[in-house]
């Protein structure tokens, strides 16, 4: 059986390792020294990873800024440090008994649309160029600027007081597990998160992942998708043979089978197969990335 050495791999992370520790397995059982993941997944959590494979690894950055669907579960009345159940208890509140659905679901609704989120102090986010969770586990108080995200839909609202799970489908850079946090505070009950599974990326599903332990195996086609179709979200314009050669050489285009989009970025594709991602403006595209 072929090991793949380029594309992108859809994954199901498990709930236990890190998103490394995967991207370690896969490493040493596809036999594939450059891998990477786009969009990091919690310890706690599960789902959708995409890993990227040899020279995909370049597009990682295209694939992290994806919006993201997650299936999450917030058990209200309990405050933790990290606002999930690996953290410690900072909080505790009764309130959660006089609280009805009807309540709940108004409040978590409310988080719809563009909205001002602080990030977690026990987080990747850096603060003068150090991760805040490394920060405040040396003891330093970690102070963290809110950050503009958006929730484009809540659905799926199930209460089985104090635990409301709900489906959330959020830009990259949302943190569920302060979505959490908020949504206590909002309540007066406090709350952290207990489980969260990422069902989505953009269009890709966890559906037509592939469990991690099976890597070995033979991947189903829909697991393992081409560069060109992993980015089949960007602006797209097709190339020649000509306007390819130039793109591999670094040189700017004014494609001739079909307009460039005014994007940026812009994926350029000869007959399906990534040559480069660049930005398009009148009419020129300028490689940024080259793929041949």
């Amino acid at each position: 059986m072929s090991r793949p050495r380029d594309g992108v791999l859809l994954v199901d992370k498990p709930i236990g390792p890190t998103s490394h520790d995967i991207v370690r397995e896969a490493r040493a059982r596809l036999g594939l020294r450059r891998v990477g993941h786009a969009g990091t997944l919690d310890p706690f959590a599960s789902g959708l990873l995409l890993l990227c494979l040899g020279p995909s690894t370049r597009i990682s950055q295209y694939l992290s800024a994806m919006e993201k669907t997650y299936l999450a579960t917030a058990r209200l009345g309990v405050s933790t440090n990290t606002h999930d159940m690996e953290g410690d208890i900072v909080g505790e509140s009764p309130r959660w008994r006089e609280l009805d659905e009807h309540t709940v679901r108004h409040a978590l609704e409310a988080f719809q649309g563009p909205i001002l989120q602080v990030p977690p102090r026990y987080s990747a986010k850096k603060v003068r160029g150090t991760a805040a969770h490394r920060r405040s586990r040396q003891g330093e108080t970690v102070r963290l600027e809110p950050v503009q995200v958006e929730v484009y839909g809540v659905g799926e609202i199930r209460c089985a007081l104090p635990f409301v799970t709900f489906a959330v489908r959020c830009s990259s850079g949302t943190y569920v597990r302060a979505l959490a946090r908020d949504l206590g505070e909002a309540l007066g009950t406090g709350a952290h998160l207990t489980a969260l599974r990422r069902t989505a990326a953009g269009s890709l599903s966890v559906r037509d992942a592939v469990p991690a332990d099976r890597l070995c195996d033979e991947l189903p086609p829909a697991a393992h998708l081409s560069a060109a179709r992993a980015l089949a979200h960007l602006p797209a314009v097709r190339v020649g043979e000509e306007d390819a050669a130039r793109l591999a050489c670094g040189q700017a285009i004014e494609p001739t089978l079909e307009p460039v989009p005014e994007a940026d970025p812009v994926v350029a594709l000869a007959q399906g197969t990534l040559v480069a991602i660049g930005v398009g403006r009148g009419g020129v595209l300028q490689p940024r990335k080259v793929f041949l």
